[in-house]
């Protein structure tokens, strides 16, 4: 099981501080780049690349595990997108061709699964599906709120791809994700969790809505809601300590 960290910005990607030397200036948060980690600055350029290219397919309707699991070519995408990030990001592009070597590599990996399978995911911590027309930054106001699906390794890739399907179609919430295969420091079991956001937690109509809705796709069992006003604040059960909103 996955614990969010109690911060406003949830997809905010941070530059650890450093360990081996590159060649590059300085970030925003006034980091010298030639002290950042070679493998941390992979991570923060893989979330951003990952990033660019969901936009790009979004913006022409599509979606990366609908083009996977269609086994319809997306070379050219991908192409661009990469040609986009070395042009924005030029340092960052070297970080990720170092580490997998050419965009060849990069498709044959999305091809399998990375960022589309929880199990088969290993470059990021989360896989996200946003429903179509809600805001990436929804999930992170403090009105939010998510149930939380706790799920064995062994059948979490099926209950994700029923939860992502329903978001996509409009029958849940406003977003969902799923933890991933990438080992997590924040992890306290081996559980993957995923998280099924409502717009507003005080509108209970719609989160039970929703509720009703998971029950519909198999998710029967009882399970717990929890208001970004909690999470942000660091806040998380304990014994004796319940930080669950709604149960249902």
């Amino acid at each position: 099981m996955v614990r969010e960290k109690g911060v406003r910005s949830i997809r905010t990607i941070e530059l650890p501080i450093p360990n081996q030397k590159l060649f590059f200036g300085k970030t925003p948060d006034g980091y010298n780049m030639d002290e950042v980690d070679s493998e941390a600055l992979a991570d923060v350029a893989y979330g951003i690349f990952d990033h660019l290219l969901t936009r790009r397919l979004q913006a022409q309707g599509k979606y990366l595990y609908a083009l996977v699991e269609g086994e319809v070519d997306f070379t050219q995408d991908l192409a661009d997108t990469i040609g986009q990030f070395t042009d924005e990001y030029p340092q960052l592009a070297q970080a990720l061709l170092g580490r997998f070597g050419d965009v060849p590599t990069i498709y044959r990996m999305l091809s399998d699964g990375e960022g589309v399978v929880p199990s088969k995911t290993t470059q990021m911590y989360w896989i996200v599906q946003d429903a179509p027309g809600s805001a990436p930054e929804a999930i992170e106001d403090e009105h939010a709120g998510k149930w939380l699906i706790f799920q064995d390794p062994e059948t979490a890739d099926a209950s994700w791809k029923k939860i992502r399907d329903a978001t996509v179609a409009h029958e849940l919430g406003i977003s969902t994700k799923v933890s991933t295969a990438k080992p997590n420091p924040d992890s306290r079991d081996s559980r993957r969790v995923i998280y099924v956001y409502t717009k507003d937690w005080a509108d209970e109509q719609d989160v039970m809505r929703v509720r009703e809705n998971l029950r519909k796709l198999g998710f029967v069992d009882r399970i717990g809601y929890k208001r970004n006003l909690e999470t942000f604040a660091g806040e998380y059960a304990q014994k004796g300590k319940r930080v669950t909103y709604y149960s249902a």
